[in-house]
């Protein structure tokens, strides 16, 4: 009995500690890696401002790193190139990872001493960096961020902005920052498109556009989308929203629009290193111009979003859909089903209904935070009997006029079609019957909800 006891009390104990444990494992923030990748090239040894670029990129980067000490879950590291031969001959090979990832709080102390010993005197491979700097990360979940500072352009043959597109779009960096330092102009387009460029004008262009970078990777960056209705207020809401990543055009994040306790649109919390294209999913989607959010501060995106609603009524058993386009668009922007409700950007639409015959309505308004309903009169059964199985089809009257709407394959002798209520024909041969002659037409009419019985002798 003791035992017994002290089972269960064992037991309870066990479920205790995991239901603990359960609690205490709480989502790791993903580690932030700073790989800093510095041009000592022979050009770095030029005058500017007060002294060699070498020498003032040197200083400024000692002070930025000194200044991140303090900052938790960050990791830096420094890739040289253009350090290791003399130019010429031109050494496109020059590169090499100086100082592994370390604490941001013991890699200022360690960088001092590196790049004091590293002198200004090779070329410049800008591309083949970037694509050794992608193995220098570690495989974990990090958010992986190269600085690139350089004077220079490629000079060794290779597409630095294809490197860094393939590499963003694996996932494995996150789009470069370049910081261009007393750059010709004339290269200016070149590194421009291997991420976000800088161009530092001066010393105190430098120092700004470090710190202005550093933030981008320390900082806190919220967010909010206002769907806004047709009077301009962030009314909408309950839609999904896609962040592409406008550097890749690869998909960032998915969230479902909604509104927090006091009525206002949620705060998103977003990576402020990349700029966005937002595509808010309503019918048709709404597309925003690309975003840029600003680091340590509230980013308000704004999209036009007014809805009301569409609605087609059919007292049937079928399950009919219609296609909806937008007026004088080809292209369908949605299928929906008849007896449902489904929310639209105002507008006009073409609306086809797949029916026997097909419906069509034309320049179909919907208006804001209104119901549009389309009732139609409930259908008619037609049960039609060949004498023999054969050719032909069933026509709708309109007038003088005959519009197909089904077709008779020669495989049965017997149909059930559901119809809307109107006037029409059948035209029927039998597949034995080897003249013209022999072909027969029956007109009928289809009544609502009523079943018409059609013989052809």
């Amino acid at each position: 009995m003791i035992t017994k006891k002290f089972k269960i009390l064992f037991i309870l104990i066990g479920l205790i500690l995991i239901n603990q444990d359960s609690y205490c494992q709480v989502k790791k923030d993903p580690t932030n890696r700073i790989l800093f990748v510095f041009d000592a090239s022979q050009s770095m040894l030029g005058r500017w401002q007060s002294g060699r670029k070498i020498d003032i990129a040197k200083e400024l980067l000692i002070n930025i790193t000194d200044s991140l000490k303090d900052i938790e879950n960050l990791e830096l590291a420094l890739r040289v190139y253009g350090h290791q031969r003399s130019y010429p001959p031109q050494e496109c090979d020059d590169t090499k990872l100086e100082i592994n990832f370390i604490p941001s709080s013991i890699f200022a102390d360690r960088v001092k001493g590196k790049l004091s010993m590293i002198k200004a005197k090779g070329t410049t491979p800008i591309a083949r960096s970037l694509e050794a700097a992608a193995a220098d990360f570690p495989l974990d979940n990090s958010r992986n961020i190269v600085i690139l500072i350089t004077d220079g352009k490629e000079e060794c043959g290779m597409d630095p902005c294809a490197v860094a597109r393939l590499f963003a779009k694996k996932g494995i960096i996150l789009k470069p920052f370049v910081i261009g330092i007393g750059l010709d102009k004339s290269w200016q387009k070149k590194l421009d498109c291997v991420g976000t460029f800088f161009d530092a004008a001066n010393e105190r262009d430098f120092s700004n556009i470090l710190n202005i970078v550093i933030s981008h990777v320390i900082d806190n960056t919220t967010t909010q989308v206002n769907l806004l209705d047709s009077l301009g207020e962030p009314t909408e809401t309950n839609i999904p929203l896609t962040f592409y990543d406008n550097f890749t055009d690869i998909v960032k994040y998915n969230f479902i629009h909604t509104m927090n306790n006091m009525g206002n649109p949620d705060t998103m919390i977003i990576d402020p290193v990349l700029k966005y294209r937002v595509v808010a999913h309503t019918i048709p989607p709404v597309e925003s111009d690309i975003i840029t959010v600003i680091p340590g501060e509230h980013t308000v995106i704004p999209l036009k979003t007014p809805q009301g609603k569409l609605k087609i009524v059919l007292n049937t058993k079928k399950d009919y859909q219609f296609i909806v386009k937008r007026v004088n668009e080809n292209q369908t922007i949605n299928v929906q089903n008849i007896n449902t409700t489904q929310n639209y950007i105002t507008g006009f639409y073409d609306i086809e209904l797949l029916t026997l015959p097909r419906q069509y309505f034309q320049n179909i308004r919907i208006n804001h935070n209104q119901l549009t309903k389309l009732q139609l009169p409930s259908t008619g059964l037609a049960n039609i009997l060949l004498p023999a199985k054969g050719f032909g089809g069933v026509y709708l009257k309109d007038g003088d006029k005959l519009t197909e709407i089904y077709k008779f394959n020669g495989e049965s002798n017997q149909y059930k079609l559901t119809l809307l209520p109107g006037k029409y024909s059948v035209v029927y041969r039998a597949k034995s019957s080897k003249k013209y002659i022999y072909t027969n037409e029956k007109s009928f009419i289809i009544k609502s909800g009523k079943s018409q019985l059609i013989k052809i002798y």
